[in-house]
C-alpha cells in the first residue's frame, strides 16, 4: 500500500506536470514504476497510464482540438507504432536513447531558429512526422518530447497544442496497448495497475490546466525548453549509465 500510495503522489506530479506542457508524464513516472514494480511490469504499467493520460487532456481542451493535424498525424502514427511496438520485442533500443537524447537538445535552438522565421510545416509533413515518431514511440517508451517542434512548428500553442498533441498521442497508445496485448506482454494485472495509477495521473491534467490559463505563451515556450533540455540529458545519461 505505501508503494501505491507513493507512486499515486508522483502520478498526479507527473499528470500535472503533463497537462501545462502536453508531455512529459512517463519520464517522470516510469524511473519510479521501474524502482517499485521492476521493468517487466513498469512498461505496461505505464502504457496504460500513458493512454490514460492523453484521454484527461484531450477531455479537458476538448473544444481547441485541431481535429486535422490529429488526423494526419496519426494516419502514419498508429500503424507505425504498431510496428515499432512488434520491434521492441526483438531489438534494443539502446541505441535510441541516444539518437534522441541528441534530438532534444538539439531542438532547443532549432525550435527557436524556426520561431524567428516563422516557418511552419503544414498537413502532409505532420504526416511524416508522425510516421516517423510513431515507430519511436513503439519502440521506447517515451518520445513525447519528438511531437513538441513537430506541432508547434504547425503553429499550435498552449491548450490547443495540448489537445491536439494528446488527441493524437492517444491513437498512438492505442495502437501500442492493443499490439502488446495481443503479444502476451500486457497481462491483466498489469492493466488493473496501470488503471489506478493512470488515474491520478488523470487528476493531474487537469490541474495542469488551471495552471495553463494562467500561463502567457513566452512562458510556455520557456517550459516546453526546460523539458526538451531535461528529456535530452536524461536520456543521454541512461545510455551512458547503461
Amino acid at each position: 500500500m505505501a508503494s501505491y500510495a507513493f507512486v499515486l503522489v508522483v502520478g498526479l506530479f507527473a499528470g500535472a506536470l503533463s497537462g501545462i506542457i502536453g508531455t512529459g508524464a512517463s519520464i517522470m513516472l516510469l524511473p519510479v514504476l521501474v524502482f517499485q514494480f521492476g521493468p517487466k511490469q513498469a512498461v505496461p504499467m505505464m502504457a496504460i497510464a500513458g493512454l490514460m493520460s492523453n484521454i484527461a487532456k484531450v477531455w479537458a481542451w476538448w473544444r481547441e482540438v485541431d481535429w486535422r493535424a490529429s488526423l494526419a498525424y496519426s494516419a502514419t502514427g498508429v500503424p507505425a507504432a504498431a510496428l515499432g511496438a512488434r520491434t521492441l520485442l526483438v531489438l534494443p533500443s539502446h541505441w535510441v536513447d541516444v539518437a534522441l537524447g541528441t534530438f532534444f537538445l538539439l531542438m532547443i535552438p532549432g525550435r527557436r531558429w524556426l520561431t524567428a522565421r516563422h516557418l511552419r510545416i503544414g498537413l502532409w509533413q505532420l504526416a511524416v512526422a508522425g510516421g516517423i515518431i510513431g515507430f519511436l514511440t513503439g519502440i521506447v517508451i517515451s518520445t513525447g518530447p519528438l511531437s513538441v517542434p513537430a506541432f508547434t512548428s504547425y503553429g499550435l500553442r498552449r491548450g490547443a497544442f495540448i489537445s491536439t498533441e494528446a488527441a493524437s498521442s492517444l491513437a498512438l497508445f492505442v495502437s501500442k496497448v492493443t499490439t502488446f496485448r495481443q503479444f502476451g506482454a500486457l497481462p491483466l494485472p498489469s492493466i488493473i495497475q496501470g488503471l489506478i495509477i493512470g488515474s491520478s495521473v488523470m487528476a493531474g491534467a487537469f490541474l495542469g490546466k488551471a495552471v495553463v490559463q494562467r500561463m502567457s505563451v513566452s512562458v510556455f515556450q520557456h517550459v516546453l525548453d526546460a523539458l526538451l533540455l531535461c528529456s535530452g540529458l536524461a536520456l543521454l545519461w541512461a545510455a551512458l549509465a547503461g
